[in-house]
């Protein structure tokens, strides 16, 4: 058995996600077949507790627009170009005996997430942005805010995801990594249907505060000091 968590939008601007974690046969292997096939457990464990239809939102999705929202996949306008989220996270990290280390901008999603430098570096300090810092604190602001701009400008498409109840990353473990591209997704869908989102994404102060505000990172803020950030 394993657990992995839906995350729904709830709307409020105290209370922006919702994490319900659910519990289902584990199909273990590393081939895409049975990762695929734990996508469907997971999803069907939901169902039975009322939470349909849900989105996977990673390369494993079934769905084409899961599969594009990947931050795997999703691409950001910078100065160096179009890059990948994964790309840009990875390549902004600040460890104390070195980063960012920018070169990572032009890796592929893959190589930038398996670059050595990002296991032999210390601890991460913070995130440097093409020279605008981010803290760690709120835990994932940095990673939201990258996510959430490079969406910003498809707002109409992106009203598709308001069909979701919840929605997932099969890939996801609350006990080994932080960010969540499924969680992201709710966030945008709860900022959508506030109206917020263009004003969240307005300044880094503004964009901090909203996201400091939600109880998510309320509630898990303290963790960071014994975690680490993947």
């Amino acid at each position: 058995m394993a657990s992995r968590p839906i995350f729904s939008a709830i709307g409020d601007p105290s209370h922006l996600v919702k994490e319900t974690p659910i519990t289902f046969a584990w199909n273990p292997g590393f081939a895409p077949i049975q990762k695929k096939k734990n996508v469907i457990a997971l999803h069907e464990a939901a169902e039975e507790r009322g939470i349909f239809p849900l989105l996977e939102v990673s390369t494993k999705s079934e769905e084409r627009l899961g599969q594009r929202l990947s931050a795997f996949n999703l691409k950001i306008r910078t100065e160096v170009g179009e890059i990948s989220i994964e790309s840009a996270y990875q390549g902004s990290k600040v460890f104390k005996a070195g980063g960012p280390y920018t070169d990572i901008y032009r890796m592929d999603s893959w190589s930038a997430k398996k670059d050595e430098r990002l296991k032999t570096s210390g601890s991460l300090q913070g995130f440097d942005y093409f020279g605008q810092k981010w803290p760690l604190i709120p835990k994932t602001a940095f990673y939201d805010w990258l996510y959430l701009t490079a969406l910003e400008p498809h707002q109409e498409f992106l009203k598709r995801l308001f069909q979701y109840k919840g929605f997932t990353d099969i890939e996801f473990n609350p006990e080994k990594s932080i960010n969540c591209q499924a969680r992201t997704c709710a966030l945008l869908v709860s900022l959508l249907k506030l109206g917020a989102l263009s004003d969240a994404l307005r300044s880094q102060g503004d964009f901090i505060a909203m996201v400091a505000s939600d109880s998510f990172n309320q509630a898990h803020s303290a963790d960071l000091k014994q975690r680490v950030l993947l």
